[in-house]
């Protein structure tokens, strides 16, 4: 079989009607597998010495989702560092990054293997993979019907690479080959239609200058959306200062903020540089600024209106040029009706509000997410390879994960230990077992009785809250052993929200 100008022509018209570069991606690498033949294919996008799966034929759902690291794969190192077409030996010791990724094949050791280097104005921007179960299924095929192959998939790369550059009006060059504005370990994995508009309105708004109010549950990745702001904004090369506010006492949330002079309070005994100067022409990030007093609130709201603040007993104004970036798991519009929040400021910080959805509405990411955690995982614990089993996938796919994209991590994380100590140090399988989802979240004995409306006084709808609350917090409390830690991972709450809720409404 050899490859004729007509079917590849065929394949590039073909592309033109994509709506998206993902579009255009699966058609790709869908034509391409017809033409050749060959039991998996992929291909792989290039940044910062890592290749990032665009689109994959033949290999399991959650490769999308992995990262791969030129330093640990040796086979994609020699694929990026030739200039050609790479064969691999059929019976090549290089460890495959696809080992066990191939569904209904465990063992992928002796196989046929080329690797295609795709190039725009000489810079790398991704690669080709070819894998064929038979060793010699791809030996017909010739260097220069490869390089063919190699020429249009750059051409729809780069294509693509383009169409996103004019998309983020950005000035750098195409040829850099960078995908998005997130570095390794801070990327927003998903192709959900959510977390795509997501990204669409982080865009919009991270080439500005406005304040950004970041919602969502806990641990659906609010940090990571203010990295990506920051990240994609003029002020990147700025700091990019955190402060958790729930974590502050009131005590010292003011000197952390806004910085204090010596003297001013008992252990004041030098200067200190608050948050807002240490983010000086950069970004401040304020997580859970739903904790902050009513007190701070308002000291908080002068700084965004007019840019200057005042060190704790220091009676001189600095000037600063901050741009605030405030999340919360709180609704705020309730906390200002309850009087807990400060409705000016509320305003001042929800200038372009940005909510981040839980993972039950994202089932299609769950998939991309446990294959970029398993491939963090087989890296920090030295595996060789570490593979989902098809069980293993439809188990997490089908769970509601409380805990949002955190709890999946550390579900992940978890699995491989227990694993690691099933199977050893090399090839490792994920199974449903490893998991036991319904133990970490157990749901303790509740006498729902207790919750349902009796004949009683009429009373606020405030008073009528507290006391729910007040009673399942205690109920919780109690099934977790008052252990304050796991009665907060089973209301799926901040440990440090939960003990000033319990504070306020008389709990402990």
């Amino acid at each position: 079989m050899s490859l004729s100008i007509e079917t590849l022509s065929h394949i590039a018209i073909e592309l033109q009607s994509g709506i998206s570069s993902q579009d255009r991606f699966a058609r790709l690498i869908n034509g391409l597998r017809r033409l050749l033949c060959c039991d998996a294919l992929a291909l792989l996008g290039y940044e910062q010495q890592l290749f990032r799966p665009l689109a994959t034929a033949g290999l399991s759902p959650d490769v999308l989702g992995r990262r791969f690291r030129l330093s640990e794969h040796p086979r994609l190192e020699a694929i990026a560092r030739a200039g050609d077409v790479v064969r691999f030996p059929a019976d090549s010791q290089l460890p495959d990054p696809y080992d066990g990724l191939v569904p209904g094949h465990q063992q992928f050791k002796v196989h046929a293997c080329i690797g295609l280097p795709l190039f725009t104005d000489q810079n790398l921007i991704g690669a080709l993979t070819l894998d064929g179960m038979d060793p010699h299924q791809l030996d017909h095929f010739s260097d220069e019907e490869l390089r063919l192959v190699a020429a249009l998939s750059s051409v729809a790369l780069s294509n693509a690479l383009l169409v996103e550059r004019l998309e983020r009006q950005v000035i750098a060059p195409v040829s850099t080959g960078r995908l998005s504005p997130a570095v390794d370990g801070d990327e927003m994995i998903g192709l959900s239609s959510v977390m795509q508009q997501l990204k669409k309105e982080l865009d919009i708004v991270a080439n500005s200058d406005l304040n950004v109010l970041i919602t969502g549950e806990t641990g659906v990745g609010k940090e990571l959306v203010a990295r990506a702001i920051h990240q994609g904004s003029p002020r990147a090369a700025k700091p990019l200062i955190y402060l958790n506010c729930a974590a502050l006492p009131e005590s010292v949330a003011e000197s952390e903020l806004f910085g204090h002079v010596k003297g001013a309070f008992t252990g004041a005994i030098h200067h200190r540089i608050g948050k807002f100067e240490l983010a000086d022409n950069g970004t401040l990030f304020l997580d859970e600024i739903g904790e902050l007093s009513l007190t701070l609130q308002a000291k908080l709201l002068r700084v965004l209106q007019y840019g200057d603040l005042q060190r704790v007993g220091d009676d001189q104004n600095l000037r600063v040029n901050v741009r605030v970036l405030a999340a919360t798991n709180r609704v705020l519009k309730d906390a200002v009706v309850a009087g807990e929040f400060r409705a000016d400021l509320f305003h001042r910080l929800s200038v372009f509000p940005l909510h981040v959805p839980p993972l039950r509405e994202r089932e299609l990411d769950i998939t991309l997410l446990a294959g970029f955690f398993c491939e963090r995982s087989r890296v920090a614990m030295g595996l060789s390879s570490l593979v989902l089993t098809p069980a293993t996938l439809a188990v997490l796919t089908a769970n509601r994960w409380p805990g949002n994209v955190r709890e999946l991590e550390h579900a992940i994380y978890r699995a491989t230990v227990l694993a690691r100590a099933e199977q050893g140090s090399g090839d490792i399988l994920l199974k449903p077992q490893h998991f036991a989802l319904d133990a970490a979240h157990p749901h303790p004995a509740v006498d729902h009785q207790q919750y349902l409306l009796k004949p009683i006084d009429l009373v606020s709808l405030r008073q009528g809250t507290d006391d729910y609350q007040r009673r399942l917090i205690r109920l919780t409390l109690d099934s977790c052993g008052h252990n304050w830690s796991a009665c907060a991972r089973q209301l799926a709450m901040d440990p440090g929200n939960l003990h000033r809720l319990a504070k306020r409404l008389g709990v402990k």
